[in-house]
């Protein structure tokens, strides 16, 4: 067998005198001077971010934090109902549904842009032409569209409009952003119906023109919704829905088993 490698991490050294950081001293350098979003910068890329990079991702933050009452708040809330000694437990509830269809679509929208960018700089074809038959593809696969539709914003989601705008102000506007246009406009044709871009669609277009890793995008709707799942639970132990909630639910669906005569 193959002798296996010594483990290791690039990530952080803690000493009795000092904490090393992706090859930061965290006291000296990085306390004090840098922002949340820079220092999460990083922890994921081991180097500092530029203005630029900075000012777009708290923008992808922001834009993705806070959206109401949505499974993941309504989750962390009836779960801190059951269980208010464990913030934590509430928080994490919240997250777990973090999928394809919630939160976790805009990793979905980033593998979509990155492959037809790619496809269309190794075949040299236009990024439009690429865009439409990649639709199609997920048209004959019965698959959704990532980063498209919205069932509360129909036609327009403001986010996905003022996140791409803030994007174009500071030059942020790439090839990626090009092809999530060509996405949207491929959509009426082949899936017989306009489609409003939304804000999972726009975070990985301007995050990726920005030169951030597609593998850590989906954490920047668990990093966004940490900061509101914390702010609702705070609300929960002032003003508690929880148990209304789940009230709610009880009331909302009929129940259509056997019973007992």
């Amino acid at each position: 067998m193959a002798a296996k490698a010594q483990p290791s991490t690039a990530i952080a050294h803690p000493t009795a005198d000092r904490v090393i950081v992706r090859g930061f001293d965290l006291a000296q350098e990085l306390i004090g001077s840098a922002t949340t979003t820079d220092y999460f910068y990083v922890l994921i890329t081991g180097s500092k971010p530029t203005a630029v990079q900075t000012n777009i991702l708290d923008a992808c933050i922001v834009a993705l934090a806070e959206h109401g009452l949505v499974p993941s708040v309504q989750a962390a809330r009836m779960t801190y109902a059951a269980s208010p000694e464990a913030l934590h437990g509430a928080v994490a509830a919240g997250l777990l549904g973090a999928g394809s269809v919630i939160l976790g679509s805009s990793e979905d929208s980033a593998h979509l842009l990155a492959s037809i960018v790619e496809d269309a700089a190794a075949n040299d074809r236009p990024i439009d032409a690429t865009a439409k038959d990649a639709v199609r593809k997920l048209r004959a696969a019965h698959q959704p569209v990532p980063g498209v539709g919205h069932p509360l914003h129909r036609e327009e989601d403001p986010r996905a409009t003022a996140l791409l705008a803030y994007a174009k102000a500071h030059g942020v506007s790439g090839p990626h952003t090009r092809a999530l246009a060509a996405v949207v406009d491929a959509v009426p044709e082949i899936y017989g119906r306009r489609l409003p871009l939304n804000v999972s669609g726009a975070i990985p277009a301007v995050l990726l023109d920005a030169d951030f890793p597609a593998r850590a995008i989906k954490g920047i709707p668990l990093i966004g919704r940490t900061m509101s799942l914390v702010a609702h639970l705070l609300e929960e132990q002032e003003t508690p829905i929880g148990f209304a909630l789940a009230d709610a639910a009880e009331k909302a669906v009929d129940y259509t088993g056997p019973i007992p005569s």
